[in-house]
């Protein structure tokens, strides 16, 4: 009776924690009197287009228009921080309703997706290291490397003149990479929209812009084909509006005044720190979370399918192989992706972000927690079962009662591998969006270009949990051992 209640109340716990990390993982609202809530997808690391401030705040011109146009039409929204191309996919896959995240009105987009009256004209430029004084033209490329952003203007131009000038084009998912790559050398040069790196010289960035603007194209709010019309019709009337009234320009004279933006502020390296330690600190809270649940999650997947791959049906020993092969087999981001866009956009519904992410994890490493399990009963001598079943004990009661209490003391290290591995993989759903600590220290990254001292930090936040976990599970593993 006190094994049963014990068991509900984790289990209770459990619930609790993953219904409210839907609270936690969903994003900014927009506060409004009345109307419907959209949910709209943007990138964040775009600035002066969208990005989060010092406060924890998405500021931008995007996301100032977004508010303002809320307000005049009288609709609420909610900020989904995606990434662009990660925002575009789930605007495919209808788990957002609408995406403004500077992105170009072309005319491969309009097969999918519907516009907004274009909101700006812009336009690509080339930039290079700040101190680089080699490369003045497209021609000096040739036999180069050039940095771009995927799904971007400057990557299409990129694109379209490579073969041309001679080049190779390597992608990134952020700007703030795709700049590093530059300053590091990797690449030479690399093309972006003028306003965005005009803003980023004035935000010390460390590139210099070399060509004059190319003619661009508009950016728009998009939905997709022939969905939610009534809030294309609202952005477009409250566009009107803003513009009619003037407070466009007083928009966009905030982001693009004098200098393409006030220039950023000098902050020592103390400075910088403290001022990304809370941020991060809830980065890592996430971290944490996500890893407890998918975990608790793993664990009852991996007993279910361990104890049916040494089973003696064979029908159940296939099921468990399947299982494990399956979800060992495809790459986590893969499962990722699947998951939080595919499905949903194969059988028309919308998965929470926090759902998914928690989904893919608890999968992924209960393939593994299965083959620990199996490996760690069947380690154990079967002389011991055969000895138990001469006794007269029922299989189902020598393997609880003889086999697994033996077997879980060798699976005990295996298990803290696969906490550090399970922590270290919410990483890589910073891809669909998740904000962990890694997608923390990347949004901090977008405002302050400071990549060495926040990816220092974040690593050694890493460290410090992973070091702590180890040492806590390792005495545990000491004490059971002894006991």
């Amino acid at each position: 009776m006190k094994t049963t209640k014990v068991s509900f109340f984790i289990l209770t716990l459990v619930l609790l924690l993953v219904t409210g990390l839907s609270g936690w993982a969903g994003g900014a609202s927009a506060q409004s009197n009345s109307g419907k809530t959209y949910v709209i997808g943007t990138d964040i690391t775009f600035a002066p287009f969208e990005f989060q401030d010092v406060n924890g705040e998405f500021v931008g011109i995007d996301i100032d228009l977004l508010d303002a146009i809320a307000k005049d039409q009288n609709f609420q929204y909610e900020i989904k921080p995606l990434g662009f191309n990660a925002a575009v996919q789930a605007l495919e896959s209808n788990q957002v309703d609408g995406v403004i995240a500077g992105m170009s009105i072309t005319d491969e987009r309009k097969q999918k997706f519907d516009f907004s009256d274009s909101y700006f004209e812009s336009g690509v430029v080339m930039g290079v290291g700040a101190n680089n004084d080699t490369i003045q033209s497209y021609e000096d490329l040739r036999g180069q490397k050039v940095a771009v952003k995927t799904g971007t203007e400057g990557y299409s131009f990129a694109e379209s003149i490579s073969e041309q000038y001679g080049f190779s084009i390597v992608p990134f998912d952020d700007s703030s990479q795709m700049y590093d790559d530059v300053k590091t050398g990797n690449s030479v040069a690399t093309f972006e929209d003028y306003p965005v790196l005009a803003y980023g010289v004035t935000q010390n960035n460390g590139l210099k812009i070399v060509t004059d603007k190319e003619e661009g194209g508009s950016y728009g709010f998009a939905v997709s084909k022939g969905q939610n019309q009534e809030l294309l019709q609202k952005f477009n009337a409250g566009l009107t509006n803003l513009k009619a009234s003037g407070e466009y320009d007083q928009i966009l004279a905030k982001y693009l005044g004098e200098g393409e933006g006030v220039p950023a502020p000098t902050l020592s390296r103390g400075e910088l720190i403290l001022q990304s330690i809370p941020p991060l600190l809830k980065g890592l809270g996430q971290t944490l979370i996500y890893t407890i649940v998918s975990l608790f999650i793993a664990f009852i997947l991996g007993l279910i399918f361990g104890l049916m791959k040494v089973g003696q049906n064979k029908a159940l020993r296939f099921i468990a192989t399947v299982f494990v092969d399956l979800f060992r087999g495809i790459p986590l981001i893969v499962l990722a992706f699947f998951i939080y866009f595919g499905i949903p956009q194969a059988f028309g519904f919308t998965m929470p972000l926090y759902l998914a992410a928690i989904l893919t994890l608890s999968l992924n490493a209960g393939a593994y927690v299965t083959e620990i399990i199996r490996g760690g009963i069947q380690s154990i001598d079967q002389g011991q079962m055969e000895a138990a079943r001469s006794l007269g004990l029922p299989y189902r009661t020598s393997m609880m009662k003889i086999v697994i209490p033996q077997a879980i003391r060798v699976m005990i290290p295996s298990f803290i591998n696969q906490l550090v591995i399970t922590l270290k993989d919410t990483s890589i759903l910073s891809a669909i969006g998740l904000v962990e600590l890694t997608q923390s220290g990347k949004i901090i990254i977008a405002r302050t270009f400071a990549s060495f001292d926040i990816w220092l930090i974040v690593a050694i936040m890493y460290l410090v949990v992973i070091t702590i976990l180890t040492k806590i599970a390792s005495s545990l593993e000491v004490k059971r051992s002894r006991g």
